[in-house]
């Protein structure tokens, strides 16, 4: 078999695989935040007014206007249901096509009866008036269509994939008496509290219930309503719905909806009812759907949206209504296509870097084949058609990396890989028993189970900076020289140094049975020897240096991440991101060496070590248990105060927080980490959380 035939097999393979992995990972729902976060960023960016967005005005019971009333009339929250009526009808004067509240009135007044039919009179009078009805609320009373409730008047056919409500909250019949229609507010955000899909109507009690913003359409001109298995056709829009039966939200934009304050609209109403001149503009509101909700924090009805932040909640059902008038909710793509340019780009992609020579020209094709399925997502957003871009970014990417891995591995020669590639980070030990063995070596990248070492200087910024350059180089050199030199009289690999930090492992790329104990015997001499080098370092740098190191044990990819020139021997996994964490933990604790449980379970009891905690790191759910090595004198010389502090741990863990406490701070004096405790100890005496685990759970990394 040719070369070049065995390289567009390989890359034919690649891109496969890649595409395989991508698609098997959308399906399984692993690419869904990725998928959604790329969607969000395509709305930003190209978001744009539609042809109805003029057609739609917003008022908002904002904090000023909480204010005003309270200065102005005395009114605290919640104000009386009059309030609303200059409102009313100021909409009413100046010809708006519709005024929809996206406020659910499921109680009376507290002012009595009749405030709540001054309203509704004022809504009658009004005649194209809707108010919002919750259906599926948790507290939702009715299971039936109440009487008093005005039955939606459009004609429907056909049939579709629509939600069904068991339950509904309908505003008080006093208020519903007034009102042209009800319409649906219930709306639910996607799995990450984001409002990207909408139910224009719904079935509830043998009824097709429309939402606010179709129940606001239909107020102007009743339609007929057809429905498909993918489509709602009201009158002649089209509206392509989801299998779940929701519209595709096609968002304007920041800013894009003219909005008003309820104050200065209710001022305005106010003035013109006394012959003056108001503070609005009433021409700004004819003919215009005009959405009344809320936007002060405090009335909590604020929703997160692609536009990024949080969003007054009637912001989404104006963006309803808009796409509604506008006839442009986004088309979603069939499910083939999206497969279909996985697969048609990732064979692209491990194509070109199989079959490619020159570095330069591999480099342009991968560069070419990641922004594929930017552009061509973007383009399809722009023409109202939501596409995936995750699965098919995925699927580039790892046949790009398979690609890539496979060309190098079969390019290069294997001792003199090693050698160049292992000689500034393994002892010589090991770089031995690779050459003995090559074929221990997986030049693409393998799962092990590995011991990770991260470590760094306390208040190495601070050092720093006193510091000429000079000075800092040649500490630094003499500080990192003699940690690597017992790392790799431990046996070892050093991944890296950044800066003052330094990233080590065990068990790659050889097997080491006992590379847990290595690792932690190595963190204890790294200890020890910065201990005898601490006197000479302050009289060097002025401040005394010490060193935080995390240790931890778990399944990781371990192999060469590069190109051909240039590569690192490196780790992946979510152990790694362990042991980092558990690094920067130590000044949480006032320690200096942590292990997991992990690698203490793998020591065979060699080393002692006290249990520190069960903590919760900053971006896990899983709790995990963290301990402090130490040498076998100094376990001995501290036994009574660390008997005293498992005593303390044990009550902090029950929830007896005043008893650790006292624990804690007789000892506090000795042992920072005590300190630490009976620090928590009085903040969760002070205020004891409503369900206790006996995990501390970390707020910062």
């Amino acid at each position: 078999m040719s070369r070049r035939l065995k390289e567009a097999l390989a890359g034919l393979a690649v891109g496969l695989l890649g595409a395989f992995l991508a698609l098997g990972a959308q399906r399984l729902g692993w690419l869904d935040v990725p998928e959604n976060l790329t969607y969000d960023l395509r709305v930003r960016a190209l978001a744009e007014p539609g042809a109805a967005t003029d057609r739609i005005r917003l008022i908002l019971l904002d904090q000023k206007s909480l204010d005003w009333a309270r200065e102005s009339f005395g009114l605290a929250w919640p104000w009386p249901r009059q309030a609303y009526a200059p409102m009313v009808d100021f909409c009413k004067r100046a010809g708006a096509a519709s005024l929809s509240f996206d406020v659910v009135f499921t109680e009376p007044s507290v002012y009595g009866v009749d405030d709540d039919r001054a309203l509704a009179e004022n809504l009658r009078a009004m005649g194209r008036a809707v108010l919002a009805a919750d259906f599926a609320r948790s507290d939702a009373t009715s299971e039936t269509w109440p009487a008093y409730v005005p039955e939606p008047v459009f004609a429907i056919s056909g049939d579709g994939p629509l939600r069904g409500a068991r339950a509904a909250a309908f505003p008080i019949p006093d208020l519903a008496d007034g009102a042209t229609g009800v319409g649906n507010v219930n709306v639910s955000p996607d799995a990450d509290n984001v409002y990207r899909r909408f139910p224009l109507l719904l079935k509830f009690h043998g009824r097709y219930v429309p939402s606010l913003p179709l129940a606001a359409y239909m107020a102007e001109s009743p339609e007929p309503v057809v429905l498909a298995p993918s489509m709602l056709t009201v009158g002649t829009t089209r509206v392509p719905l989801t299998p779940g039966g929701d519209a595709i939200l096609n968002y304007r934009g920041r800013g894009a909806f003219t909005a008003f304050g309820a104050a200065a609209i209710m001022e305005s109403g106010m003035r013109l009812a006394e012959g003056g001149r108001p503070v609005v503009d009433p021409a700004a509101l004819k003919g215009k759907h005009v959405l009344f909700g809320f936007s002060a924090t405090g009335l909590l009805d604020l929703r997160s949206t692609p536009m990024g932040g949080v969003s007054p909640g009637v912001l989404v059902n104006a963006t309803a209504l808009d796409n509604l008038l506008s006839g442009d909710f986004l088309r979603p793509v069939p499910p083939w296509s999206d497969a279909a340019a996985t697969l048609l780009l990732a064979v692209l992609g491990g194509l070109g870097v199989t079959l490619l020579s020159s570095l330069w020209a591999a480099l342009a094709v991968s560069a070419g084949t990641l922004a594929a399925p930017v552009a061509l997502s973007s383009i399809l957003y722009i023409q109202g058609i939501r596409s995936g871009m995750a699965a098919p970014l995925a699927g580039c990417l790892v046949a790009l990396f398979l690609a890539g891995t496979w060309k190098y591995a079969t390019e290069g020669r294997r001792k003199r890989f090693i050698k160049s590639a292992f000689k500034q980070y393994l002892s010589p030990k090991v770089i031995d028993q690779l050459l003995q063995h090559p074929e221990r070596l997986a030049l693409g990248g393998e799962r092990r189970e590995l011991t990770i070492f991260f470590s760094d200087l306390q208040g190495f910024t601070a050092i720093s900076e006193g510091l000429s350059p000079e000075a800092l180089t040649g500490m630094l050199n003499d500080y990192l020289s003699a940690m690597t030199d017992i790392i790799h009289y431990y046996e070892g690999t050093v991944d890296k140094y950044e800066g003052d930090a330094i990233i080590a492992f065990w068990n790659a790329p050889v097997d080491q049975p006992g590379h847990a104990l290595l690792a932690v015997r190595a963190a204890l001499a790294c200890q020890a020897k910065l201990a005898d080098m601490r006197p000479a370092l302050r009289e060097r740098i002025g401040a005394d240096m010490f060193m935080r190191i995390g240790l931890n044990t778990g399944p990781a990819v371990v192999g060469n991440l590069g190109s051909r020139e240039r590569f690192d021997y490196t780790m992946l996994g979510d152990a790694v991101n362990l042991a980092a964490r558990l690094e920067s933990l130590n000044k949480q604790f006032g320690t200096c060496t942590m292990v997991s449980q992990a690698t203490l379970d793998r020591l065979g009891g060699e080393i002692p070590a006290r249990k520190l905690s069960r903590l919760r790191v900053v971006g896990k759910k899983k709790a995990v248990t963290v301990y402090e090595p130490m040498s076998a004198e100094e376990h001995r010389a501290r036994r009574d105060d660390l008997s005293v502090f498992a005593r303390g741990l044990a009550l902090f863990q029950s929830g007896n927080f005043t008893a650790a406490a006292t624990l804690f701070e007789s000892i506090a004096h000795r042992d920072p980490a005590a300190g630490k405790y009976a620090a928590k100890c009085s903040e969760l005496a002070a205020a004891p959380p409503s369900q206790w685990d006996g995990v501390w759970t970390m707020t910062s990394k």
